[in-house]
């Protein structure tokens, strides 16, 4: 990881940490067990990659930081409690999450089902009040669009039901794509389009060049995770590693063998590169994130 994107990054994290803490309900208020939850699985943990790309795209077209507070923390919210609920025992049945106890482990599966469903809920809250978002109510409303349908069964959670379908099947290419599309990709997309929504005056073009380098980041994000569940480690991970060959779920070394995964890998960045030929040096951070994640080790 390059200096540059190393200190924007912790910058980012930083920020994120502190607007999440905002907008979490504290643990001295009742119920004092769920919102205890919530912190946990929410805070002090992540690479904080989503909201990364929601900073990074709205600032390639002039938005302000407090512009992108909201949107950053909405699709973070989003992430966190599809992990809480992918890690229970009836998906993934995982132990430890970001270096530290699962949400259902910390506490117990009907608490970790209620702090998922309560995130879920409070990032739209978030999108829908954060007086900080400087556009007009119909590009408000695109923005929770969006983020609405990367989180539901045309997105995310349609990406997670495909993927539980397919354990120990043999998937070709397409639909291997189709899966991580919805599941990995969908809030990827998400992050940087919400970026870049927050911009009243951003062109159709721009928009659709944004979707196409999101789209070719969020597979080769998946690409890259596969191969850590081969390469990695337990520690650096923060997760189990092997988890997915263990569950017998299909991936891209899988089907294309692990120099191939890596080729698809790069092909993909290089696309992510391209779609953003026509913007200058105030979307480096895109270009920077686009090359760390195929080339991060956790």
């Amino acid at each position: 990881m390059s200096n540059s994107l190393k200190q924007l990054l912790a910058a980012h994290q930083a920020r994120t940490e502190t607007t999440l803490d905002h907008w979490l309900p504290k643990p001295s208020i009742a119920p004092a067990t769920l919102h205890k939850a919530m912190r946990h699985s929410s805070l002090d943990g992540g690479k904080r990659v989503r909201p990364f790309l929601v900073y990074s795209a709205g600032q390639a077209l002039g938005a302000e930081l407090s512009q992108l507070d909201g949107p950053a923390a909405a699709v973070e919210f989003i992430h966190v409690y599809s992990l809480i609920h992918d890690d229970l025992p009836a998906m993934d049945d995982d132990d430890l999450r970001r270096g530290k106890a699962t949400c259902h482990k910390a506490f117990d599966e009907a608490t970790a089902i209620l702090a998922g469903d309560a995130i879920q809920s409070l990032a739209f809250h978030v999108l829908s009040h954060d007086k900080n978002i400087q556009v007009n109510a119909e590009r408000r409303l695109q923005m929770i669009d969006h983020l609405a349908k990367a989180s539901g069964s045309r997105g995310m959670c349609g990406g997670q039901a495909i993927d539980l379908e397919s354990v120990g099947k043999n998937l070709d290419l397409p639909a291997l794509e189709n899966m991580h599309i919805h599941k990995t990709g969908a809030l990827i997309r998400a992050s940087v389009m919400l970026g870049a929504l927050s911009c009243d005056d951003v062109s159709d073009t721009q928009l659709k060049q944004f979707n196409h380098y999101a789209n070719c980041i969020g597979l080769a994000f998946q690409i890259q995770d596969d191969i850590l569940d081969i390469e990695g480690d337990t520690t650096t991970l923060g997760k189990m590693q092997g988890a997915d060959i263990a569950r017998d779920k299909p991936t891209y070394p899988a089907l294309l063998g692990l120099d191939g995964a890596k080729q698809r890998a790069q092909e993909l960045y290089q696309e992510a590169l391209a779609s953003l030929d026509s913007f200058d040096d105030k979307a480096d951070p895109l270009r920077w994130m686009a090359e760390y994640i195929i080339s991060r080790s956790n």
